[in-house]
């Protein structure tokens, strides 16, 4: 399939450093987008103000912070305390929910998060609404949301497409009660609408009717975030919830590091050879970046859990092995990992099967063609699958690598340039979607290669 870039502007390429020695890395990374922009919601939506610790400063969490602040909700940059030290990567916030109003557009820019979770939210304010995006974000599956609102009996005007950009006029309230929705696209249609639903008249019984559940540890992970304000949540089944209406409590919230934004510089010490640490790393997480501990050592690297860190306990420590095996793997659990593992697998000895992965065509790009794309125009053989891709072993050579207005597709393009001489890739600006110093901290890694040399 042929795939274009999304991007209306362009700075000039950035040429991935190449490594020149095995790495000596010690990687501190900023908050989980996806924690942050659940918390967000919820403390929006709670009995009192609550204080969001170590969030994600991103494009992604500065367009749910926007559109809450146009929903009339109090969002606040709290100075740190005195003598504490300051997050380097920004403020902490502080959230004092209030009667939500209408009379705004909704800007999701390419963040499926704000796409996906703020329309249940914003039924909930008086006056009319409309959400709206990217250019592309227009191209993203948004029908399970939109006939969930119809059926939540939320009046939408759209054009009959089921995507961006719909209007609809908040009344205040919604009903709540019984409905089905197919989700396979997007677990995040489940999650929109289990974060709101404690302030739905009567709760939601929702229950999941398509072949398939994608990225389980992101619904995973809205229960606990709900269940963690005292919102009563079961599971009669698998692929149903009911959630109980009631109060969301205020609650002050540290937000732990991204370990999808590990990935990149996990994979890395696999890829170049050392050693990478990632600091902070919780002890128990919902986050499916977790998983990481599991699968890099199916490559053949060592992963350790070593010390002590002021905010979460230990820190996780990859060393690459001797050759990078060829797999087969399935990511239904966790997709969002996929670019950087298949960057990886485009680096093996011998040919990998990638699958449970059909869900990323609907991503920021469809990531199944922007993936084989970039690596075969580098020289690569990967093939596109129903639900995945498989990744024959082949030299590759350095290039123009696109992001397609990606930050997953950018930093698979940086992974690859680590031993391949020349890979420019077009926007690492695109970065900034979740991790925005996502260049500086590469850098300062890939450096640490010059040490031996």
């Amino acid at each position: 399939m042929a795939v274009t870039t999304h991007s209306q502007s362009r700075t000039e390429p950035w040429i991935a450093p190449l490594a020149r020695g095995p790495l000596r890395g010690d990687v501190s990374l900023p908050g989980s987008k996806s924690l942050t922009n659940r918390e967000l919601v919820l403390a929006a939506l709670a009995d009192g103000p609550s204080t969001i610790r170590l969030p994600l400063h991103s494009r992604d969490s500065a367009l749910m912070v926007e559109a809450l602040r146009q929903l009339g909700v109090g969002i606040d940059e709290v100075p740190p305390a005195p003598g504490a030290t300051p997050n380097p990567y920004g403020p902490d916030l502080r959230i004092t929910p209030a009667p939500m109003h209408g009379d705004v557009r909704v800007d999701c820019g390419l963040a499926g998060t704000v796409m996906r979770f703020l329309p249940p939210l914003a039924a909930l304010a008086v006056g009319p609404v409309t959400i709206d995006g990217d250019p592309y974000a227009r191209k993203r599956p948004m029908h399970a949301i939109i006939q969930a609102l119809v059926d939540l009996g939320v009046d939408v005007t759209d054009d009959g497409g089921g995507a961006m950009p719909f209007s609809f006029t908040g009344t205040g309230s919604v009903r709540g009660g019984s409905l089905s929705i197919d989700a396979s696209a997007s677990s995040q249609f489940v999650s929109g609408l289990l974060l709101s639903a404690p302030r739905f008249d009567e709760g939601l019984h929702l229950t999941h009717v398509g072949e398939r559940l994608p990225s389980m540890p992101h619904i995973e992970m809205t229960v606990a975030a709900l269940r963690a304000r005292g919102v009563r949540v079961d599971e009669p089944a698998v692929g149903e919830w009911v959630v109980h209406p009631g109060p969301i409590a205020a609650r002050d919230v540290t937000i732990e590091p991204d370990l999808s934004n590990a990935a990149p510089f996990a994979v890395a010490a696999l890829v170049a050879g050392g050693t990478v640490r990632i600091r902070t790393w919780p002890t128990a997480t919902t986050q499916v970046g977790a998983d990481l501990e599991r699968l890099l050592p199916l490559w053949g690297a060592t992963v350790t859990r070593d010390g002590d860190d002021l905010v979460f306990d230990g820190g996780v420590g990859v060393r690459g092995g001797a050759s990078l095996p060829g797999l087969e793997l399935d990511l239904s659990r966790g997709g969002e990992l996929a670019p950087a593992l298949v960057a990886l697998a485009a680096l093996a000895d011998g040919p990998s099967e990638i699958t449970g992965i059909g869900h990323l065509r609907g991503h920021e790009t469809d990531r199944l063609a922007a993936l084989a794309s970039d690596v075969n125009r580098s020289g690569g053989a990967v093939h596109e699958l129903d639900d995945g891709l498989r990744i024959e072993p082949a030299a590759l050579h350095g290039g123009d690598w696109a992001a397609y207005d990606d930050h997953r597709m950018a930093t698979a393009g940086a992974v690859v340039g680590l031993v391949v001489d020349g890979v420019a890739v077009d926007d690492i600006g695109s970065t900034a979607k979740t991790l925005p110093q996502f260049p500086e901290l590469w850098a300062a890694l890939v450096a640490t290669g010059d040490e031996g040399v």
